[in-house]
């Protein structure tokens, strides 16, 4: 036996022909098995996008600042899925695949992705029973308070557990609340129904998931954060679209 078939006796790969691409660029293997995250990523990031379009297309219309009315609780609670869907799946995508991986099927990424968001309803539906129209004076101190969560240890260390490997979608979603609930409140207090705020808090939010912690970053965004609460406070009626129009 040459040397050649030794090598694939023994089960040694054969180089590469030209135009393939090395197994390794496609798939993750792990115990379990070989798991290609391409699908994986493309049907989380694909959801996401599909999303925004549903979310904005509901929200039309909808969006009266301060004074917005949530509508009917199935109402809400379809916008609110939709939204968290949107706005949370980009900043998830990682922890979708790290499940994937660890689990070495693609069958667990719907359940993770469906008990990561069934946490975020549960928060809509916490949101929905304490909602009311209200006025800028509340808006600025939720906003206010938001800057200041963002400085407490409870923040640091709950984007920190973002990026620890997790075997649920529920515990990372709660993780994921303890993050970001925060920034959520700040949304719900300045327009819940306002696609500009959504994405203003969605880009945030996806920098927190996927960039590491620095004091440098941190600190002046929770500080700007806490100046637009005074600004809101102090002159609400020259915040675009934060009071509706008499």
């Amino acid at each position: 036996m040459n040397a050649v078939h030794r090598r694939r006796a023994f089960g040694s790969p054969r180089p590469d022909r030209p135009g393939t691409e090395p197994a390794s660029r496609l798939a993750v293997v792990t115990g379990a098995g070989a798991v290609d995250m391409a699908p994986v990523l493309t049907v989380t990031l694909g959801l996401s996008a599909a999303c925004w379009v549903i979310a904005a297309w509901l929200m039309d219309g909808m969006d009266m600042g301060v004074a917005t009315r949530p509508g009917s609780f199935w109402f809400f609670a379809a916008v609110w899925v939709t939204m968290m869907a949107a706005m949370m799946l980009p900043g998830a995508a990682p922890a979708v695949l790290r499940r994937a991986q660890a689990s070495g099927r693609v069958r667990a990424v719907p359940l993770f992705i469906g008990s990561y968001l069934a946490v975020w309803a549960l928060v809509g539906a916490v949101v929905y029973a304490l909602y009311r129209p209200h006025g800028s004076m509340a808006a600025g101190a939720v906003t206010v308070a938001a800057g200041l969560y963002e400085l407490t240890p409870l923040k640091r260390h709950f984007r920190r557990r973002c990026r620890d490997n997790v075997r649920s979608g529920f515990g990372f979603g709660l993780c994921c609340v303890g993050s970001s609930i925060g920034l959520m409140v700040m949304l719900v207090a300045l327009g819940v129904m306002s696609v500009t705020w959504m994405l203003v808090i969605a880009v945030l939010v996806l920098a927190q998931k996927l960039l590491p912690a620095k004091a440098a970053v941190d600190v002046p965004l929770a500080l700007a954060i806490i100046g637009l609460g005074i600004w809101i406070i102090l002159a609400p009626a020259s915040v675009p679209g934060l009071v509706p129009p008499m």
